[in-house]
């Protein structure tokens, strides 16, 4: 699946680096998102494994009680990126300028990408680049909600429904040959049944779409 040119525009074209210069200490979901997210990340991924997270920022969501061999984080803040205990080393870099990433072939058992799909301009040349640097049979676990810098993230983003979104991403998947079928994990209600029925609003929806590497 490829974008075309006006699909990829942003509000904000200034440089992205320049608005993520300033630490934001926060967490850009509820805690129903974040505990769905970390469940995954225990389901899937095994212990003593190698990760690279990417777009990550002072929290990777990754579960604490599993040994993880080695977490490499990405982000564009360096200072979030140094806040993060999970992380063993981290790089900063721009992949809207630059989506090659430092790291050698096959060198990682699994790439997670929490929230930040949205902001990239080029999502079939990164999950390119995921495929080369996951082993055969590694794992990529792309997730996002509703949420996002409305102004930083891409013209087809903006414009689409949570539904198409999720097609969005098992698109970018299925455009790069050696992966598997795109799995959507979709939202469950985090909210009380009794608040359900009395009308209170579920939470940050969750959406994951996940592949592997086959070849």
């Amino acid at each position: 699946m490829l974008l075309q040119p006006n699909q990829r525009i942003k509000l904000d074209d200034s440089d992205d680096q320049l608005f993520y210069n300033y630490p934001r200490f926060v967490t850009h979901v509820d805690e129903g998102f974040i505990q769905q997210l970390t469940d995954l990340y225990r389901q899937r991924i095994p212990a003593n494994t190698r990760i690279l997270d990417m777009m990550s920022s002072w929290v990777s969501h990754l579960p604490t009680d599993i040994d993880f061999a080695h977490v490499e984080g990405h982000g564009l803040n360096a200072e979030e990126l140094a806040r993060n205990p999970q992380l063993n080393h981290y790089f900063v870099q721009n992949l809207n300028t630059n989506p090659q990433l430092p790291c050698l072939d096959q060198e990682f058992d699994a790439v997670i990408n929490c929230v930040s799909i949205q902001y990239i301009q080029y999502p079939e040349a990164v999950c390119s680049e995921i495929h080369r640097i996951l082993k055969p049979g590694g794992i990529a676990i792309i997730s996002f909600s509703n949420r996002m810098f409305f102004q930083k993230a891409i013209q087809i983003w903006r414009d689409s429904s949570e539904v198409f979104r999720v097609e969005l991403v098992k698109g970018y998947f299925s455009s790069v040959p050696g992966f598997s079928n795109p799995e959507v994990i979709s939202p469950k209600s985090t909210t009380p049944n009794f608040l359900q029925w009395l009308g209170v609003p579920g939470g940050d929806p969750f959406y994951a779409v996940i592949a592997h590497r086959l070849i």
